[in-house]
């Protein structure tokens, strides 16, 4: 049996001292994640990243770098493995009149202080991340190849 991982994209969206995160109920857990979603047929990297933005948050997304590529076993079910790609990038503008994407809740802007002091973060590559940006991980976009 061939295993596949499942592709995923997450944004690094800063503003000041502050990362845009969405909180979102999974399993019936109020959660917090950066905005992130699964990468569909078709699409490339890029697309999904500015897609899931958009939809999770209502605002636009403009990638600027690639801060890391991360493989994330799914504790709670060992069948499924994650391939997270994460951004860094801004947002041009909000759409105020889109809804948010079933089970996003809402945005929120939190500081890594406040977001290393919860406990409700849906995985610990939310952290990793955040760290890796912190520490100027930055690929070109251009590491990315599509055919």
């Amino acid at each position: 049996m061939q295993w596949k991982p499942n592709t995923t994209v997450a944004a690094i969206i800063k503003k000041d001292d502050q990362f845009l995160l969405v909180e979102e109920k999974i399993e019936g857990k109020l959660v917090f994640n950066q905005p992130a979603g699964h990468l569909e047929k078709g699409e490339t990297l890029i697309e999904a990243i500015k897609r899931e933005v958009l939809e999770e948050t209502a605002f636009e997304f403009t990638p600027e770098f690639l801060i890391g590529i991360y493989l994330y076993p799914n504790p709670n079910n060992k069948e499924i493995t994650y391939l997270r790609f994460c951004f860094f990038g801004t947002y041009t503008k909000k759409q105020n009149k889109r809804k948010l994407d079933n089970g996003i809740v809402r945005t929120v802007w939190m500081s890594k202080k406040e977001i290393e002091q919860q406990d409700r973060m849906r995985s610990p590559m939310v952290l990793k991340c955040i760290n890796d940006y912190l520490k100027r991980n930055s690929y070109p976009l251009t590491l990315l190849n599509y055919f």
